[in-house]
């Protein structure tokens, strides 16, 4: 498999303007030699608004909507975010290829083509699979009509993160990543604010046309500037021919890619489709999903910590400098540290009594289920670290044999839970154990791979 040049491109990073006698120059300086800490101050801030709202979701529709009804939207919010399999890794393949343009001064109206092509499909991939849950809720005889449109809105509000993927990768390639993370923010904070309406009297169907609507004007506004970039254009001629020769040029890696994605997927949703046939409705489903918002909220924040530091990690493995390489994925370490030290010392403490003003009279979190949280959060500490690495060095093979480990041994986990009828409690418990050992290995397989073969390479230099 190829690694290295072709996947070690990252974000430029100016640290130009840092004070150099500043009290606090010397972390600083270290700091600002691995990332933009203007990006990181954005990244996480978004971060943070985007674990904020899924917490205000859970306590305004534990407020607003019967438990039956909350539990259905979450089976059809989590529908809309698995259409992130259909990615396939394309976003991130987008992602280098524009940068080596970008970072050579060039131009390709064929790359800029191609990811039109893939925003289009995506767009219409969601367009098609939210008028497919319109219709099948039409067919179910308890849904009225405008029960039905409700709950396609909501599907589309989830699915739409599909299309925002590309165009996060595509900005960031184009050096546009702050402007897009100013673009992040006003959504995060525009739908938040549109779900808290809804405790002063917004009905939820406008709360639904108005949050699908801010979508559609930040996805016009990020289209834009990126044609402005030229790295997409505006025209829908061409586009499936464009798709095709992508698909053509890059099959090896979306492949492999592919196979990580969708396991990745069936890990973190497959629970939203089992909790429900095997446990019920109502409050297993309210107790999956406010777990899950924590958990999968972590990984948000990992995110903004994370990706700061990507560029220097690349630069640093096709340098074969093992020194910085080790630097830079430590630092991604203790900024992920921190706000999850700070999170689960929070759900030590108080956790019960979080969970029952967050959750009201829709669902009671058992005190077991908050602390292997706690250890579900620290084993998603170490994956999002090793992960992260893996991922944008191109050990593409390496993390699709963890996402398959994790497929099969979450489907056993499964079965033996269910057959022993432990009830969610049990679920979580042995959801938390396959995910821990899924950490280990990510963790074996960065010091393996990218740690020794940078290692290797600066011995043999």
């Amino acid at each position: 498999m190829q690694r290295g040049a072709d996947y070690c491109i990252g974000m430029g990073v100016d640290i130009s303007t840092i004070d150099q006698k500043s009290a606090l120059r010397r972390p600083l300086r270290l700091l600002g030699s691995l990332m933009s800490l203007r990006f990181l101050v954005l990244r996480a801030s978004t971060a943070a608004a985007a674990v904020a709202f899924g917490l205000v979701q859970t306590f305004v529709f534990a407020r607003v909507l019967d438990a039956q009804d909350f539990s259905l939207y979450i089976l059809v919010g989590s529908l809309g975010m698995s259409l992130w399999l259909f990615d396939l890794g394309a976003a991130k393949i987008l992602y280098v290829r524009q940068r080596a343009l970008y970072i050579a001064g060039a131009k390709d109206a064929g790359i800029a083509a191609q990811s039109t092509a893939v925003v289009i499909t995506y767009a219409v991939l969601v367009a098609l699979c939210t008028l497919i849950c319109l219709t099948v809720m039409l067919r179910r005889p308890t849904v009225p009509l405008l029960d039905a449109v409700e709950f396609s809105l909501f599907f589309s509000f989830a699915a739409l993160n599909l299309v925002w993927y590309p165009l996060r990768n595509v900005s960031a390639a184009v050096d546009e990543y702050v402007h897009f993370e100013g673009l992040e923010a006003i959504r995060r904070i525009g739908h938040i604010l549109l779900m808290l309406a809804m405790l002063i009297g917004l009905p939820l169907p406008a709360f639904l046309v108005l949050a699908n609507g801010l979508w559609f004007v930040l996805l016009a506004v990020a289209i834009k500037r990126l044609v402005h970039k030229q790295a997409l254009l505006l025209k829908l001629r061409g586009a499936s021919a464009a798709l095709k020769r992508f698909w053509h040029e890059n099959r090896r890696e979306l492949l492999r890619s592919g196979n990580y994605a969708a396991g990745e997927l069936t890990v973190y949703n497959f629970p939203y489709m089992i909790v429900p046939a095997a446990f019920g409705l109502g409050a297993p489903m309210i107790i999956l999903d406010t777990v899950f918002k924590v958990f999968r909220g972590a990984t948000l924040i990992y995110a903004a910590g994370l990706d700061p530091v990507v560029p220097q990690q690349t630069r640093a493995y096709a340098a074969r400098d093992v020194s910085t390489l080790k630097k830079a994925t430590l630092t991604s370490a203790i900024l992920c540290a921190i706000p999850t030290v700070i999170l689960c010392a929070l759900l030590l403490v108080a956790g019960d009594r979080l969970f029952a003003i967050l959750l009201g009279n829709a669902a009671t979190i058992p005190h077991e289920v908050t602390l292997i949280l706690v250890v579900l959060l620290l084993a998603n500490l170490a994956q999002n670290v090793a992960n992260n690495l893996l991922l944008h060095l191109g050990f593409f093979h390496e993390i699709a044999r963890v996402a398959t480990f994790l497929v099969i041994a979450m489907a056993a986990m499964t079965a033996i839970v269910v057959g022993a009828g432990l009830g969610i409690t049990g679920f979580i418990a042995g959801y938390a154990i396959v995910y821990i050992a899924g950490g280990a290995l990510y963790v074996s397989y960065m010091v393996r791979g990218p740690f020794r073969i940078a290692a290797a390479g600066r011995t043999e230099g």
